[in-house]
């Protein structure tokens, strides 16, 4: 059913040039000329050299913004079906998408299947030579309704499920190539689920003052990540995995 994927990052519109040029900048790609109504979307464009398929957007938006799934699908009616029928809400319909939102509240979108498929960007070299990668939205889920998200989740993509490093953490992988993949963390703490944003890093301490210098705010650093702040306040972290998904 699924496609392509897309992580949407929504930044509001006060700070939403300054973010757009940070996760440019941070990816290694080029900003597309703005479209919608009021010009508030855009799409990060790898270079054209890497022969490599798009796979993150921005909106600007009103209020605090945050992060959301669009999933290309053949058949938009047929996947809101689906959805429902696991529990989702549907937001809004549209003529050509469907916004809904999952069991938890997490909040993405169907969007009519097109060009986007194909090989997704490799790792970015930073200046100091250190590879990251923007590879992985993380659903942050609280504990009451875990299970549940978790069901939701692993049958409306048909990823194949695995357990991460610790107890708290799986990880949903699609079974071809696509720009993201899925973890699910388990919060200590009940909310609605929200998402965020994680880039893999050979040197995730180098990686972090990179991001400094270039307007981010370091958060909290634990022993395998560290949580950073964009230019816009919206946490994302980056994380020790290998940046070539191997």
């Amino acid at each position: 059913m699924i496609r392509w994927v897309w992580a949407f990052l929504d930044r509001p519109t006060q700070r939403f040039d300054e973010c757009a040029t940070f996760w440019s900048t941070i990816t290694g790609t080029q900003l597309s000329p703005r479209r919608g109504a009021n010009d508030e979307f855009l799409t990060l464009l790898p270079d054209p050299a890497l022969f490599a398929v798009a796979g993150v957007k921005m909106q600007a938006v009103t209020g605090l913004g945050g992060v959301h799934l669009d999933i290309d699908v053949d058949d938009v009616t047929a996947a809101v079906r689906i959805a429902l029928d696991l529990d989702a809400e549907l937001v809004a319909n549209h003529k050509s998408y469907a916004v809904l939102r999952s069991p938890g509240g997490q909040i993405f979108c169907f969007t009519p299947s097109g060009r986007a498929k194909g090989t997704p960007a490799p790792a970015f070299r930073a200046p100091d030579g250190t590879l990251t990668r923007l590879d992985q939205v993380c659903l942050d889920i609280g504990p009451t309704g875990h299970a549940a998200e978790t069901r939701f989740w692993t049958t409306l993509t048909n990823w194949d499920l695995t357990q991460g490093r610790l107890p708290e953490f799986a990880r949903l992988r699609a079974k071809e190539p696509m720009p993201v993949q899925l973890l699910l963390q388990r919060l200590g703490e009940d909310r609605p689920t929200s998402a965020h944003i994680d880039l893999a890093s050979a040197d995730i301490d180098a990686t972090a003052a990179w991001h400094q210098s270039l307007g981010a705010t370091l958060v909290e650093s634990h022993g395998h990540w560290i949580v950073m702040s964009d230019p816009a306040d919206a946490l994302y972290c980056i994380t020790g995995r290998d940046p070539n998904g191997v």
